[in-house]
């Protein structure tokens, strides 16, 4: 892939501990995250759904190439933080995407994590077992 300075959108998508940093490139709708191919590093097909979400909602399908780095938590919170990336990166190509990407959910970070353990407990809520005597 040639990169051309003046036409790279970037963007930085957050989901739980993972961080996506994401560039889109106009092309054939290639992706590149980590060096692999994207069936090769979400094997599971509902990331793959999830993570083309964006360019469904926005007609862009076979418009740009992907490069992204992830770093942080798991499979799960780096696809959703991949799709978080792609959409912010969509809104600096078109501003006019906002409204579909909004109404989607797409641009909203998903603010759940993993709730804190609690002294005295073994996990966030889980307790230990009741003795009576």
């Amino acid at each position: 892939m040639v990169t051309n300075k003046s036409v790279v959108y970037r963007a930085t998508g957050r989901r739980k501990e993972a961080v996506a940093r994401v560039r889109l490139l106009p092309g054939k709708g290639n992706f590149l995250i980590n060096g692999k191919n994207l069936k090769d590093y979400f094997s599971r097909e509902t990331l793959l759904v999830l993570v083309k979400k964006p360019f469904d909602t926005t007609d862009t399908t076979d418009k740009f190439d992907v490069i992204a780095n992830i770093k942080g938590g798991g499979i799960s919170g780096q696809a959703g933080a991949l799709r978080h990336g792609i959409s912010r990166a969509l809104l600096e190509v078109n501003e006019d995407f906002r409204k579909d990407l909004k109404k989607s959910g797409f641009l909203t970070r998903d603010p759940r994590a993993k709730e804190r353990r609690k002294y005295g407990f073994k996990k966030a809520r889980k307790k230990p077992q009741f003795s009576k005597r």
